[in-house]
């Protein structure tokens, strides 16, 4: 289930902007290259940083350990010829690259399908102008963003063998973390679940914008801004205190 929401969510959602796209053509096209591109991209983006990667890490976290606490096999994993650290850390590596497939999908859904609007419509301009510099860099930085979460809810849910409790938590969490970042709350690069939205954020206030060949504009984003630095620092911690507890032998 985790592989199938990682792929199909990014396929689901940039479809539905590209519908809206294809519907509003003639209003949008008037619009120049960029800033279709800008838009076309900050729809999904902004529902990205706000509450849907979030909760996709939390169901991703819990699907990656959810088989082994359904049939009650970890004390079966553990005892195998196989160090405690390898099965671990190949669980988490395949929880992290839940997310990075996932939000490399977003990157190649919204470059393919945008210049599909410009073949389809031509009076969208998105072939003028190439984002994908810049959607690369914003999106590694979400996933950066992402990796404090991980190890969280990756955390939470080796703890707890139901869904419910891994999910409430996070839940509750994203929505503290988001009401942070919207309030421009002066410790909010603390709290991990604030990190995505502030993320975003750096696409629409945190960009430097210098003056372009030709009169237009450049936009570099600061991808290691603190909350990044804060995010995988609390990754690394939280990944090493849940090798402690799978060492003492605390999940349940």
């Amino acid at each position: 289930m985790g592989f199938w929401s990682a792929v199909l969510l990014p396929l689901l959602l940039c479809l539905l902007v590209f519908v809206g796209f294809y519907s509003k053509s003639g209003q949008l096209s008037h619009q120049p290259g960029m800033v279709l591109w800008i838009q076309f991209s900050a729809v999904i983006l902004g529902s990205m940083g706000s509450l849907i990667l979030p909760m996709l890490i939390v169901f991703i976290a819990y699907s990656v350990n959810s088989i082994e606490h359904k049939a009650d096999t970890w004390k079966t994993l553990f005892s195998l010829p196989i160090s405690k650290f390898s099965v671990y850390a190949a669980k988490y590596l395949y929880a992290f690259f839940l997310v990075f497939l996932c939000l490399t999908l977003f990157v190649l859904f919204t470059l393919g399908l945008g210049n599909l609007l410009s073949v389809l419509k031509p009076e969208l301009k998105f072939n003028e102008y190439s984002i994908m510099g810049l959607l690369t860099q914003v999106y590694f930085k979400l996933f950066l963003s992402a990796l404090g979460i991980l190890s969280i809810q990756f955390l939470l849910s080796l703890l707890f063998r139901d869904f419910l409790k891994p999910m409430g938590i996070g839940f509750v969490a994203t929505i503290t973390g988001v009401i942070l970042a919207a309030n421009n709350w002066k410790y909010d690069y603390l709290f991990p679940y604030s990190h995505p939205m502030l993320a975003i954020k750096t696409m629409e206030e945190g960009v430097k914008k210098v003056p372009g060949p030709g009169g237009t504009l450049q936009i570099t984003i600061d991808i290691f801004s603190r909350e990044i630095f804060i995010s995988l620092a609390i990754a690394l911690v939280i990944f090493a205190i849940g090798y402690v507890i799978v060492l003492k032998k605390s999940v349940k």
